[in-house]
């Protein structure tokens, strides 16, 4: 019988986007009624790059959640609870940590690219530097059976469970080997071109007022060869256009159109584009402002998921305890 339990996470380390929308989000909505999901408000990995400045994590936790309550998270299908008050996705990092070769870690295309993407940080840190095997304890402690991921995501699942195989070898078999559900996303750059960051502050939060949005979209990047209004554009080269391709698909050939016979100059085509994305959004708002006006709701719905993963959670460290001849802990 194929395991359908799954965990998956979101950092809290500002204000969600567009691209969590498109890259995730819509994903775990649609994942819910095939699957046992457990998502994760992932404070421990935030905290290994913000540390200097960990306010943001405690800022994120409750904005993040009443995003995702919005987008369509439903707690009566779904476990939404915070990894940091969970103890025992530290106690199994510590386990598996002992278990990792360090030459693993360092071949983790992830690491590197992170530090090639990140000099204004300081995260050439022990944290950081081991943070997979976090990743690999989170994945494990609630034995996910399948991990959604993209292509690019593939190399850490399979450190996962390489680490989860010396584990089983070495003591008992008590973790699956979690497979990969390969996940299709629309590549969603930046307000300017560049790769979707919050250190370039080049996207359009969920939660952006209808004032913003049409700030930020009025900036966005557009054909550089299309100096004039008159000169037929290259809707391919566009990111306005690519934008209406994921958001609102049933424009994308009218726009096509509009910009390579020149009908509609950028300006405009990207009022249009704004107010359709504030019309997208509308709904997301509304649903959210149900969460954001009562706090209570989303420290109810923390509360009841920690209280499900705890018992997942301390159920398999007690297995864990047993097959390593570690005294067991008494469950409180």
């Amino acid at each position: 019988m194929v395991n359908k339990r799954i965990l998956s996470g979101m950092r809290p380390t500002g204000r969600l986007h567009l691209g969590h929308l498109v890259g995730a989000l819509n994903n775990w909505v649609g994942l819910q009624g095939e699957y046992e999901c457990f998502f994760m408000v992932a404070d421990w990995h935030a905290l290994m790059s913000e540390y200097e400045n960990s306010k943001v994590i405690q800022e994120s936790i409750f904005d993040n959640v009443a995003d995702w309550l919005a987008c369509g998270i439903d707690t009566e299908k779904s476990v939404v609870f915070i990894q940091s008050q969970v103890p025992e996705h530290l106690e199994l990092s510590m386990v598996f940590s002992a278990l990792t070769p360090l030459g693993w870690l360092e071949r983790c295309p992830t690491y590197k690219e992170q530090m090639r993407e990140l000099k204004d940080r300081h995260i050439a840190t022990y944290a950081f530097l081991g943070y997979p095997v976090l990743q690999a304890a989170d994945i494990s402690l609630y034995k996910a059976g399948v991990v959604p991921v993209g292509e690019d995501q593939l190399p850490h699942l399979e450190l996962t469970r390489e680490i989860v195989r010396k584990f089983n070898n070495m003591y008992a078999q008590v973790f699956p080997e979690a497979a990969p559900l390969l996940t299709k996303v629309p590549r969603l750059l930046g307000l300017d071109g560049r790769k979707m960051s919050k250190s370039y502050n080049n996207f359009i939060a969920l939660s952006d007022e209808p004032e913003i949005i049409a700030k930020k979209v009025q900036s966005m990047f557009t054909d550089p060869k299309r100096i004039r209004k008159n000169d037929p554009g290259h809707p391919d080269k566009c990111n306005v256009h690519h934008y209406f391709s994921v958001f609102i698909p049933e424009m994308k050939d009218k726009v096509d159109h509009w910009c390579r016979h020149a009908e509609v100059g950028c300006t405009d085509c990207k009022k249009i584009l704004g107010e359709h994305l504030m019309g997208f959004l509308k709904p997301i708002q509304d649903r959210r402002k149900i969460y954001t006006e009562d706090k209570k709701k989303i420290e109810d719905i923390l509360e009841c998921g920690r209280q499900k993963a705890r018992d997942i959670a301390q159920a398999t460290m007690k297995e864990v305890r047993h097959a390593i001849g570690m005294p067991q802990c008494p469950i409180k």
